[in-house]
């Protein structure tokens, strides 16, 4: 039984990258046959479908009342997001990043993060503060849109050649509901096997949603800016992250206490959530270097990261 749940739980998280890949292709094809500018594609929908995995796994949790996995994964996806996929892609490729709006979202992913914990100080993530979530990220979309008419034309044509139109509307729209039947799927088996494994290893639900889980459905994050900074497209692979990190506590949060309410783990309270603030501060000092993450910052997301999965299992043995 235990090898079938690891079956399972590999199963859905390969499920749940390849449904984001296809989700993440059609929807921004399908968005260029609309005409909406690249650089909107890339921040709202690339972005935002690679947190797709996040979003189904959270609804999924948050409807089997496993208030640990649905809170633990976008706490552990976000913090994953910023050390290890943020500390892999410049510790393989130093990162230097043009694009202007890029930087004012560092201040908006700690303004949100911070909302975030004071929300759950009570307890408790309400349907309230998840019609307030949901809200903040229609404001957000806007943001962007306005903004990106201020972006060079040259951000325009990266993000253009990184999205590479080739397929037809019909395509696109396949790609879409097949990413979507394969992410449910995908996410149903995760949290399903995930719940099994932790009763069976003595891990709580909560430390596994901040690791594995979180890990698991940060793979496409993972993949789509390792691509980008191979290809010399850094905006790509930073706005990527940061976009995702917004939609995380945003979308994913929002929709998942809307669906039925959280009630918030303590130890998440006091020590993963601070946690995600201070990675989100560790990229301040980009924007003071004209945003560069050079090889050895990489070296320290990385390490950092290391540090936290750590101190999971430590207090979890202890």
């Amino acid at each position: 039984m235990l090898f079938l749940q690891l079956f399972l739980f590999f199963s859905g998280i390969a499920s749940l990258y390849f449904g984001a890949e296809w989700l993440v292709k059609g929807a921004s094809r399908f968005a260029c046959f609309l005409n909406i500018k690249p650089v909107v594609i890339g921040l709202t929908i690339v972005a935002f479908g690679t947190s797709a995995p996040e979003l189904t796994t959270g609804i999924i949790a948050g409807i089997k009342h496993l208030n640990d996995i649905a809170l633990g994964n976008v706490v552990g996806s976000n913090i994953a997001n910023i050390g290890l996929v943020l500390g892999i892609t410049a510790t393989l490729f130093p990162l230097t990043v043009e694009m202007k709006l890029l930087r004012r979202e560092i201040p908006i992913i700690l303004g949100i993060s911070a909302l975030l914990y004071l929300m759950c100080r009570n307890g408790t993530l309400g349907r309230l503060e998840g019609c307030f979530l949901v809200g903040g990220i229609i404001i957000y979309t806007c943001y962007i849109y306005r903004q990106s008419d201020k972006e060079s034309t040259i951000i325009n044509e990266e993000y253009l050649v990184f999205i590479n139109k080739k397929n037809t509307f019909v395509i696109d729209l396949l790609f879409i509901f097949i990413g979507l039947a394969t992410l449910v799927g995908g996410a149903h088996l995760l949290v399903t096997s995930a719940v099994y494994l932790a009763r069976s290893f003595g891990v709580s639900e909560l430390i596994i949603g901040l690791s594995v889980v979180a890990v698991g459905t940060s793979l496409p994050e993972l993949a789509i800016s390792t691509v980008a900074a191979f290809r010399k497209e850094a905006d790509i692979s930073i706005g990527n992250v940061l976009g995702s990190n917004i939609f995380n506590i945003l979308v994913v949060l929002g929709i998942t206490a809307i669906i039925h309410p959280l009630k918030i783990n303590a130890s998440s309270l006091r020590s993963d959530m601070p946690v995600m603030i201070i990675f989100s501060l560790l990229l301040i000092p980009m924007i003071k270097r004209k945003f560069i993450l050079r090889r050895g910052e990489g070296i320290f997301l990385l390490f950092g990261y290391c540090l936290y999965i750590v101190f999971l299992y430590k207090k979890c043995f202890s």
